[in-house]
């Protein structure tokens, strides 16, 4: 069987509890309302792949324990297949609690991660990954996840990465593997040591280790700040964020990061792709919760439509406008 995008990383169950404002020091706060879903970077972003219309597999490790079983029935319900994913007794999935701010849905993220976590040392095999068509990593399991990067290649499959921790002394290996880098802003500046978007995009375009002749994109979402990119010819375009009503950012990131994933499989240009993926995370931001609020495609096409957004603006005329991603 092939799949469009196989996906290694990480899975995780997210409690989140909904205040008014976050409390201060030694304060008190009344929980609104709470609720359980299912996140976590390289599983959310293959759960708004499929919900886009991409054919799906998650191969990271999963337990046997009540966690790893939720994560496995939320799969199954997404139509993402887990049938290439190992069961280890040793893994678990995290577990993260999030407390959202109403007042600006903002969100602060309390995790866990006991056991084993992504991707196994030396499965899926080598001719499943060469099936794909895209390859999906973040940071979780990372000898795992340089043994497929390193399969991938050699097979002209694409890598995209969700990277947001650097502390692997492994990390500059795995980082020059992936062919569609889509970093934050704050991780972009943490591993380039600038002050602005543009700067660190420059930096990341200007450093050996971060692109090679087979690079085909680096991106870096700006929040409300819109998406600083460039492709192969290496010239810096901007795509301002979507005007919506914010109720919860939570997993808009990784919805981006999958929404790219989808777009890449059905051929669309880079700046198509942007547009496209930070349309799904705006819309994303509309609804509570994580992979609940993923949106699908025609809701992705209809914002598209509605808004009439122009993608790829130069950066020495771009202007940054206030919305949500």
């Amino acid at each position: 069987m092939q799949w469009d995008i196989i996906g290694l990383g990480c899975s995780s169950v997210d409690d989140f509890l909904y205040v008014s404002e976050f409390p201060g020091p030694d304060e008190k706060v009344a929980v609104r309302s709470h609720d359980r879903q299912c996140g976590g970077l390289t599983a959310t972003a293959l759960v708004t792949a499929s919900r886009l219309g991409a054919h799906c597999a998650y191969a990271g490790l999963l337990g046997r324990d009540e966690l790893s079983r939720v994560v496995e029935e939320n799969f199954r319900r997404e139509g993402v297949d887990v049938s290439l994913a190992p069961r280890d007794p040793a893994a678990r999935v995290v577990y993260s609690l999030i407390v959202v701010a109403a007042a600006t849905g903002s969100r602060n993220v309390f995790f866990q991660t006991n056991g084993r976590i992504g991707a196994h040392e030396s499965l899926p095999g080598e001719a499943v990954l060469r099936s794909a068509r895209v390859l999906f990593l973040d940071q979780y399991g990372m000898a795992g996840n340089l043994r497929a990067a390193r399969i991938a290649r050699s097979a002209g499959v694409a890598v995209v990465a969700d990277l947001e921790d650097d502390t692997d002394p492994r990390f500059n290996e795995l980082l020059a593997l992936v062919d569609h880098v889509i970093l934050s802003e704050a991780f972009g500046r943490k591993i380039t040591g600038a002050t602005s978007p543009q700067t660190a995009l420059e930096r990341l375009w200007a450093t050996d280790h971060l692109w090679d002749m087979d690079r085909q994109a680096v991106v870096m979402t700006c929040g409300a700040g819109g998406i600083w990119f460039s492709g192969t010819d290496r010239v810096p375009r901007y795509q301002p964020a979507f005007r919506v009503p914010a109720v919860d950012t939570t997993g808009c990131g990784d919805v981006f990061h999958g929404a790219y994933a989808a777009a890449l499989i059905q051929g669309m240009p880079l700046a198509q792709r942007i547009s496209f993926a930070a349309a799904a995370a705006a819309l994303k931001a509309t609804k509570p919760g994580g992979q609940r609020g993923i949106p699908t495609r025609g809701e992705v096409e209809g914002l598209l439509a509605a808004s009439n957004t122009s993608a790829g603006i130069d950066r020495t005329t771009a202007t940054m406008k206030p919305a949500v991603p």
